[in-house]
């Protein structure tokens, strides 16, 4: 095992620091402050941002042991020993790579941020690229190299006018030169060809490149600056912890950088000889073929149907490449989602089956089991009804990346997407067991793990499976039978009325949200149809034994399902067709009793001529009183008299909820003359207008008389309300009438010319 010259010294920094965490952690999970914590570990997303989270705080523990095994790898120093003759060229990237690192710790120290506090990294970005393009002059070919430090330095120019931009608040500019689109796809073109030199270079040892490709890996998934918009502060934001977990997962890249220096200062290794290609025995080719043949049993059975896609837009997996991760790495999910969709996976089968060699065999098997466990995965989140499907534009952005006319939608608009993930998962699972059976190392070489992983996953697969081949049909759930919002519906702008559901869709949403029947919300639809129809059987023969037989066996009372029922069920049916005929002839003849009430109230005679009178063909029925306000209006008392209520900028007109109204409006251009004939009450008020609109309305029942107001006229108003009760076939309380005048003139005492103590 190496040792370098600052192991021990790093090795207590870093111990001290992981102690520091864990006692932070501690902390935080037994007070519910996880501030002292999240500072330590990432600097910043203070709890009014993130709330607290248990299993949040367990990450930033998680991610806090990681950073102090890093801060070990990166202050260590070079290795032991005789120290490397280099040339100027090396000793300048050594030099600029341990720079870079040391600017990147000094945003860990607790001093304020300057904006400009970031140039001299992205400076620093130059010189590491155009020295890497020297160094690495006799591992890679010209022209790659010319194209990582082409690259390279487009991200560092890139990454210097952002700063600047931010510095300076031109946000607009940092948008235009890093579209979220590119993501870090040009940073990538310049780090992948520099990790390829370093492995052909004997200078840079394996577990050098294997942190340059792992920051490589996290840098393809990053979402960019410009890619997550959120907001925090309601819950757990989960692309506010992605972005909490990449900032701690960057220290990879820290590592590479500080790794990639202490290498080029120790002594360059002896190259050993490459180990010797292990290459596992042939197999029967009809033994062979086997492991190729599942994977393209779900796609040619996918392909017949027209869908070349595995997965598609739905599910976890899903989700996490189209809402959390960077651009290019959702167009690299979305190319192999087609591309398992269409059998590839039985290519890669094959050629690991020619080859033979232990490490593709072992990668292949990998990649088997990791898309036979995103299938699963796929399976068990997937929703009938996504929330992105809700939003039009949001919907056109998940389905941009598939061909055209791929995913189609249903009667209840929900996308179709072919055969269920599971029969891949199924299929892929079995394809890596049984290259493990033929293929797998020999019993002395074998890792249990290895076999015990492989069993798992393909046993899992096998489980879920006769979900996917046994299921009864759809399950319609209490959600997907709410009428959709008016803007869900709407045609041309406007909003279009949808007919309620009829025959056994509205039977089945009667059971899913009333709850009349004892039966699991995820029940398929048939299975509900299926107890329907037997229920409707008794219905209709109506039996009393029966009916009282099910209704102690199952506790079900038949004959109270009619309304449940009369979608399947002609005889329920019909009772609840000739039940709603008699509600509406009672109605109507209610309706005219209480019209015929207001065509025999006494019509009002002006005394002087109005400007305008109203007397309401039809009665209202108000629910609670009729009232007149104005938004503008100040506060003050209310003074009340008789049914009348009067304030600043407000009149109420008290009236019995149980009865209608008839109602008269009368404006005039100066004082009428006072009425009392015939009146139980008159009361006049004042009432300042100021909107230049005049309605007396009650917003239970929706009523809203016509307007009072002088053609408009603002300015201050006296309102005066008659109301009386009109006996109506010998019954002292028939129905209300009310007139109410209006008239422009100063004043807001209220006048009672007329009251009754006696009100009902």
């Amino acid at each position: 095992m190496r040792r370098y010259r600052f192991g021990r010294i790093a090795a207590l920094f870093a111990a001290v620091y992981v102690a520091a965490v864990i006692v932070s952690g501690v902390l935080a999970l037994a007070t519910g402050d996880p501030a002292l914590l999240r500072e330590i570990v990432t600097g910043e997303w203070d709890p009014d941002f993130m709330p607290y989270t248990w299993w949040v705080e367990l990450l930033m523990v998680g991610g806090g042991v990681l950073q102090g095994w890093a801060y070990w790898q990166v202050l260590r120093g070079r290795p032991v020993g005789t120290a490397a003759v280099n040339d100027r060229p090396v000793r300048l990237l050594r030099a600029a790579l341990y720079l870079s690192v040391a600017c990147t710790l000094l945003y860990r120290l607790p001093i304020p941020y300057q904006w400009w506090s970031g140039l001299p990294s992205d400076v620093l970005n130059f010189a590491v690229v155009g020295l890497f393009f020297v160094v690495l002059a006799g591992a890679l070919p010209r022209w790659l190299r010319l194209l990582g430090l082409v690259a390279g330095l487009a991200s560092a120019a890139t990454g210097l006018t952002s700063t600047v931009a931010y510095g300076l608040g031109q946000y607009s500019i940092v948008q235009s030169i890093s579209p979220y689109q590119l993501g870090n796809a040009v940073y990538l073109l310049w780090l992948v060809p520099v990790l390829a030199g370093q492995a052909r270079d004997a200078r840079w040892t394996p577990g050098t490149v294997r942190m340059g490709g792992t920051s490589a890996a996290l840098s393809l998934l990053s979402p960019g600056g410009n890619a997550i918009v959120a907001f925090g502060g309601m819950g757990v934001d989960y692309e506010l912890v992605l972005l909490m977990v990449l900032s701690i997962l960057s220290v990879f890249g820290t590592v590479w950088q500080a790794r990639s220096a202490h290498d080029l200062g120790g002594p360059t290794p002896v190259p050993s000889p490459a180990p010797p290609v292990r290459v596992a025995p042939a197999r029967a080719w009809p033994l062979a073929a086997v492991a190729v043949v599942p994977p393209l049993i779900p796609a040619a059975v996918n392909l017949a149907d027209g869908m070349p896609a595995w997965i598609g837009p739905r599910g976890a997996v899903d989700d996490l490449f189209h809402g959390y991760v960077g651009y290019p790495a959702t167009v690299l999910w979305v190319a192999v989602d087609l591309l398992v969709g269409v059998g590839a996976p039985a290519v890669l089968v094959l050629i690991a089956i020619v080859r033979r060699t232990r490490r593709l065999l072992r990668v292949t098997m990998l990649i088997l089991t990791l898309a036979a466990a995103a299938g699963i995965v796929t399976a068990l989140t997937t929703m009938s009804e996504a929330d992105w499907q809700l939003i039009p534009e949001m919907a056109e952005q998940r389905l941009a990346l598939y061909p055209d006319g791929v995913f189609v939608r249903n009667e209840k608009g929900d996308l179709l997407f072919g055969l269920s993930p599971l029969w891949y998962s199924a299929a892929l699972a079995a394809s890596a067991l049984i290259l493990l059976v033929l293929y797998g190392a020999p019993p002395a070489a074998r890792l249990r793990h290895h076999v015990l992983v492989t069993v798992l996953a393909t046993s899992v697969a096998l489980c879920f499976l006769p979900a996917a081949d046994e299921s009864r049909g759809p399950v319609t759930t209490a959600e997907d039978c709410s009428p959709p919002e008016p803007w869900e519906r709407e045609m041309d702008g406007k909003p279009v009325e949808l007919p309620p559901p009829t025959g056994s869709r509205a039977f089945i949403c009667a059971v899913r949200q009333q709850n009349v029947l004892t039966f699991a919300a995820t029940t398929p639809d048939q299975v509900l149809l299926a107890h329907g129809r037997r229920l409707c059987a008794v219905y209709t023969r109506n039996d009393p034994r029966e009916l009282t037989r099910l209704r102690e066996v199952e506790g079900v009372s038949v004959g109270n399902l009619s309304g449940v029922l009369a979608g399947i069920c002609p005889a329920a049916k019909a009772k609840v067709t000739a039940e709603a005929a008699a509600e509406d002839r009672e109605f109507d003849e209610f309706m005219a009793e209480e019209q015929s009430k207001c065509d025999a109230t006494p019509r009002h005679h002006p005394l002087i001529k109005p400007a305008k009178a109203i007397r309401l063909k039809e009665p209202e029925w108000p629910e609670a009183g009729l009232e007149l306000y104005d938004e503008f209006a100040g506060e003050g008392k209310s003074t009340t008299a008789g049914p009348v209520t009067a304030g600043p900028g407000r009149v109420t007109v008290d009236t019995h909820s149980d009865f209608h109204v008839c109602v008269t409006l009368e404006t005039y251009t100066r004082r009428p003359p006072i009425e009392t004939k015939g009146w139980d009450d008159v009361v006049e008020v004042g009432y300042a207008n100021q909107s230049g609109e005049m309605s007396f309305m009650d917003g239970l029942s929706g009523t809203e008389l016509p307007d009072l107001s002088l053609n408009g006229r603002k300015g201050h108003y006296r309102i005066r309300v008659h109301f009386a009760w009109f006996p109506w076939k010998g019954e002292e309380y028939g129905t209300q009438r009310l007139l109410i005048m209006a008239y422009p003139a100063p004043g807001d005492k209220v006048v009672t010319y007329r009251g009754q103590p006696k009100r009902r």
